[in-house]
This record gives structure tokens, sequence and C-alpha cells, in this order.
């Protein structure tokens, strides 16, 4: 008799379980440490040379969880920025609400401590309205950016999503890499259902920054998977707003992207490194500018 293995739940979303992640632990920074900003200590690594590119992870993630897999795959010919947002990893919590704006203005934070003017921005879930943040909050500091599976308003997610957030519980974690991450990056495991309540608040007050981020100055790239929790209609109303809606051989192509993967859940979607980094890359690379192909 098989024992089937019981993936644990967050909400209604699976988690994967440890066996399932590729948490690259043999990765070597060229540089890490801490920036102080905004009355925290903010650790970051910092991998390669080139253009500078800033990833920011998603709720309850680490840089080893969310990105071990996908920084070398950028490092090659890019300076990749990573960094643990506040209480999350080896940041530790101050006395201070966990905000997409405030998250936002620490990022702005780090660049600066890093002596860097200009970056591309990639966000995935979270990071995603982090980055949305930046881009509103500090449009001189991002080049493009890149939003993976992101809302910019509390209703961008599927209904069925949005109401699991308020029924979802740090127990939920309990066993799964989230949890051992916390634990095993030195934080205290009797908070973890504090740390839990200050994240999961981020997305029980609403928020709606539609008009703000359709002004963003800097060309985006949105992508997201068929079956996330991000509603298409919310995505494509940026991509409308940001030159798309329009047939490409007659009018241009819009500087701005739009991307759904097929076969791709909201967890998942970090995990099609072989669909999205290219597609990333040339997003970065392309001059934007550039006449549509013709026969």
């Amino acid at each position: 008799m098989v024992a089937h293995h019981q993936e644990p739940t967050y909400g209604q979303l699976t988690l994967p379980a440890s066996s399932d992640m590729d948490v690259n632990q043999n990765l070597e920074p060229i540089e890490s440490g801490y920036a102080a900003v905004n009355g925290l200590n903010m650790y970051y690594e910092v991998y390669g040379k080139g253009k500078p590119i800033v990833l920011l992870h998603g709720s309850f993630m680490t840089i080893p969880l969310n990105w071990s897999h996908i920084i070398p795959l950028l490092m090659k010919d890019r300076k990749v920025i990573v960094a643990e947002m506040q209480g999350h990893g080896r940041t530790r919590d101050i006395s201070r609400e966990i905000r997409y704006e405030t998250m936002a203005d620490d990022v702005s934070g780090l660049l600066k401590h890093l002596n860097l003017d200009q970056a591309d921005i990639v966000g995935y879930s979270m990071g995603g309205g982090v980055a949305f943040q930046l881009a509103v909050r500090h449009p001189e500091q991002v080049r493009r950016l890149v939003v993976l599976s992101g809302t910019y308003a509390h209703d961008g997610w599927w209904p069925d999503a949005e109401a699991s957030f308020a029924t979802a519980t740090a127990e939920q974690f309990n066993g799964t890499p989230i949890q051992e991450q916390y634990e095993s990056l030195g934080n205290d495991t009797a908070h973890f259902p504090e740390f839990f309540n200050k994240v999961i608040g981020i997305d029980l007050r609403p928020y709606d920054w539609s008009k703000e981020v359709k002004s963003i100055p800097a060309p985006i790239f949105l992508a997201m998977g068929d079956a996330d929790g991000v509603r298409y209609e919310h995505a494509l109303a940026l991509f409308r707003a940001k030159g798309g809606g329009n047939m490409g051989d007659l009018h241009g192509l819009p500087q701005s992207r739009l991307a759904i993967l097929p076969g791709t859940t909201h967890i998942g979607m970090i995990q099609r490194t072989d669909w999205l980094i290219p597609m990333i890359t040339d997003f970065l690379d392309s001059d934007l500018s550039a006449a549509p192909p013709t026969f």
C-alpha cells in the first residue's frame, strides 16, 4: 500500500512540499549585507555584473525560496540584486505595519545604498505590488518593470482567491518550506503567527492604485498564468492603458507587453523559467521603439 503525500494548503492554494522546491544554497553572492533604510536593516545579495536588475519576492518568501533557480539564469550578463522585505528571511521585523508603499520606499533606499540611479525591476506576487508602488513613488529609479502574477488593486484577484486571504492561518504553513526557511534563517518560531498576520494584512485592506499605475512612465511587462489568481481583465486593463489593444502590424507595437502562460498556476509561475527568462530578457534588452516586422 502506497501512502499518498498530502500537500499543505494556504487558503485554497496548494503549497509545494520541500522536495518540490529548488532551493540552491550553493550560490555565492559577490556582495551581501544589510542596508539601513527607513529604520529597517534590509538584507540583500548581489550576483554577477552588468545592467542592474532587482528581484522582489512574494509573500512569506525568501531569496532562496523565490529566486535560487532564477538567479543563475540572469546573472550571466546582469548584476542581479535580491533583497528580503520587512520581516522576511534575514530582514528582521520592526514596529511598523507591512505595507506595499513602505516596502517600495525600502527598495528605493536599497538602490541608493548601492549607488544605483536606476534599475530594471522584477516583482512576483506581493513583490509585484511592491514593484508597482516603486514605479509610482520613485519612477526615476525604474527603467523597465516586470510584474509576475501581481495586482495593482485588491479586486485584481479572482473572487475566490481574494476571499481565501481572510480564511488563511499560520497553522497552514506548518511543515512547509516557508516555515522551515523562517526558522532556519534565525527567526523565533514563536513569532511566526505574528509575522503571518502582518503579511496577510496587506491583502485584507482594500487598495486600488489603478490611476497611478496606468500613469507609470516605464514600460511594463505583465506575465501571469492561465490558472493564476489574477483576473485576466485586471491585467488587460493595464495593458490597454499602456498601449495594448491594437493590431501591431497597422499601428506599431506598444512598448509594454502581456503574457498569459498556459497550464500555469500562481505558485507554478516562478517555476516556468524555460518560458519566463527568455521573455523577460527579450523585454529588457529590446529596442521597444522598433518598427514591427514585415514580410
